[in-house]
């Protein structure tokens, strides 16, 4: 029998120390080692299979937490040339965003549509408008799943629980996770670390400083501080989705439902049911994060409780032919511990729109702080929201910790008091902030710098936020200076211009409409047929690189929602005002050197690659939109 036994675990390929590299998907820059513990059995030691495979990884950055933060961490890092594992908890990407919670993707658009926030999130969302007019939470899944799988910088670990950390000094030297699904411990070390788990699970591991709760007034001297500090936060919402049949749809509640009358929708509209409510909200009075689970049966309580309401009360008889057809089980959250950084982002800072000198991204949500005891309380309003007249900056300092040297963060777990963790939480928000880290990270470890250095170097900090313009992050004031884009020196014309929107536009600096009553794009009448712009050089210039920048109509929000309001004026499939067919032609003293050919473009950004040449002219060719009859540009960049 032992040697039968042995025999077939050598067959298997199993043993202690054994080295596996296939089950391990994109581990491009990782050493992977499985270990198992052996188990006694009649005396004999047995070690059983796949139980427990230990993997030790070697990477540049670690990103924690797969929300839209996250996502867009991992890709900015991943896009500048880092090393990444991507370390999720869920099967899916997205956070609040994703199928599991289905909350759409709020941020600065909601002050005026003009500020909605472009860079990554833009080309995601893009990308899913394009795919999905169907309105499928997944797809949305999918198109951050691809995204991110298909990028060959990034390994991705989902169902990956974060929970040991290992420092050295004020330095984080390795983090230890688990995969339920596969029964695979992690142990993971890198240069830098980012927590975008929301809860800065991450920083608490590390020893992080964080604060938590409600601060007085006397402690930033904020007018919507509290008299005395308190340890309350905002709560947990889970929503509910229904669809319509052609037949009446009855409705039992469950004996743990909650019951409600007409006078707890007193400040908490049912205005239609196919999607509902954030007001569904508990746990602000209780620990958001140990408490987790009371907190979720609890919303799940409330959730068939207005069901229950809005189908058997006779006071929404419309309802007849209703029935639910998802509801959450994943509460979505909005507040728990919040990082210490260099700097605390205030009320204050938000209001006065400080312009800070290391700006990296900008909110422009109300100040939204929603009421502690949520549907515990139907007597009151269940937030207070405070418009802003416009946007506000966030600075880099409010990115990284201030006593753990290797760690940043992105989220609505960043450096923030209270109140102004009740507009820069906000998902869309949130994914500028990765983008902004995750560029941050690259940037330093590309310069051979430190993330918290950057700031007291004027030149880092310059070039720093060059490169986030460049990438289609919109910082507030900020235009495109760099010494490397030879479009700056071009000369430019085009085949017509409209009185607004002239040829030499395209180089301003500034690539996108920012409210000024200014237009900052070309634009030309394609219905007199196709359209070109043209950039010439005195002396030719060595070239490799093209970089454009569309319209996509960023006067309208782009968000996936399941309420049928939100989607009302937005655009299901590729935008109008994007050039969907172009073409660039390249040009030494008027011989066609290359060409390059483009249909069916969707997004806002495109930059196109080719060896390098040497050449004196560029003509771009607008050809075909997705239905505007202008051809539109805001910016054209050649470089080296």
């Amino acid at each position: 029998m032992k040697n039968n036994r042995r025999s077939f675990l050598r067959n298997l390929g199993i043993g202690s120390g054994a080295l596996i590299a296939g089950p391990v998907l994109g581990f491009t820059r990782a050493e992977t080692v499985v270990d198992h513990t052996g188990l006694a059995y009649g005396g004999e030691s047995f070690v059983p299979p796949e139980v427990f495979a230990k993997r030790n990884l070697t990477t540049d950055f670690v990103v924690v937490g797969g929300g839209m933060a996250g996502v867009c961490a991992a890709l900015s890092a991943a896009r500048n040339g880092m090393k990444v594992v991507f370390i999720q908890n869920r099967s899916r990407l997205g956070g609040n965003a994703s199928s599991e919670i289905r909350m759409h993707i709020c941020g600065a658009s909601q002050l005026n549509q003009v500020w909605r926030e472009t860079g990554l999130l833009e080309e995601i969302l893009l990308t899913e408008a394009a795919i999905n007019p169907q309105r499928c939470w997944e797809m949305l899944d999918y198109v951050m799943y691809d995204k991110i799988l298909t990028d060959p910088n990034i390994t991705l670990l989902l169902d990956t629980s974060l929970y040991e950390v290992v420092k050295n000094g004020n330095q984080i030297e390795s983090i230890k996770g688990y995969c339920s699904q596969t029964e695979e411990i992690y142990d993971v070390k890198a240069q830098y670390f980012a927590d975008c788990t929301g809860d800065g699970t991450l920083a608490a591991l590390a020893g992080a400083d964080f604060m938590r709760g409600r601060e007085a007034k006397s402690e930033y001297n904020e007018p919507l501080g509290l008299e005395k500090r308190d340890d309350i936060t905002m709560g947990n919402s889970l929503l509910f989705q229904s669809t319509k049949h052609d037949k009446p749809m009855p409705f039992k509640a469950p004996t743990w439902a909650r019951k409600y009358q007409f006078e707890d929708f007193k400040y908490r509209k049912i205005h239609s049911w196919e999607y509902g409510y954030w007001w569904i909200e508990l746990g602000g009075l209780e620990n958001i994060v140990n408490d987790g689970q009371k907190i979720r049966h609890d919303l799940m309580a409330v959730v068939f409780g207005v069901w229950d309401y809005i189908k058997n009360s006779g006071n929404h008889p419309e309802s007849a032919n209703w029935a639910l057809s998802w509801h959450g089980t994943i509460p979505g959250k909005r507040e728990s511990r919040r990082i210490k950084g260099a700097y605390v982002l205030t009320q204050n800072d938000v209001l006065k729109q400080e312009n800070f000198d290391d700006r990296v991204a900008y909110g422009g949500w109300p100040l939204d702080d929603h009421l502690p005891a949520g549907m515990d309380d139907t007597s009151l309003s269940p937030f207070r929201s405070i418009p802003l007249k416009g946007p506000y900056s966030i600075p880099l300092r409010c990115l990284y910790s201030n006593s753990i040297d290797n760690l940043v963060m992105a989220g609505r777990n960043i450096s923030v008091t209270h109140v102004a963790l009740s507009t820069t939480r906000v998902m869309a928000t949130c994914a500028t902030l990765g983008q902004a880290v995750g560029t941050a990270v690259a940037f330093a470890v590309n310069n051979k710098i430190k993330v918290n250095e950057i700031v007291a170097n004027k030149s880092a900090l310059n070039d720093y936020q060059q490169l986030l313009l460049r990438q289609d992050q919109a910082i507030l004031n900020v235009k495109n200076t760099d010494a490397n884009d030879h479009a700056l020196s071009a000369t430019i014309s085009a085949s017509s211009e409209t009185d607004a929107g002239k040829a030499t536009l395209v180089i301003d600096g500034i690539n996108r409409d920012i409210a000024d009553g200014n237009l900052h794009q070309w634009q030309a009448d394609l219905s007199l047929g196709e359209q070109f712009l043209e950039l010439k050089w005195k002396k030719a210039q060595d070239l490799a690189l093209i970089e454009l920048t569309f319209d996509t109509g960023l006067n309208r929000h782009l968000r996936l929602s399941g309420e049928n309001g939100t989607m009302k004026n937005q655009v299901r499939g590729p935008q109008p005002e994007t050039i969907s067919d172009y073409e660039i032609e390249l040009y030494l003293k008027d011989r066609l050197l290359h060409k390059i050919t483009v249909a069916d473009n969707f997004l806002r950004k495109a930059d196109h690659h080719f060896d390098k040449v040497k050449m004196d002219r560029i003509r771009f060719v607008a050809k075909k939109t997705h239905g505007d009859k202008l051809a539109k540009l805001f910016e054209i960049r050649c470089y080296s």
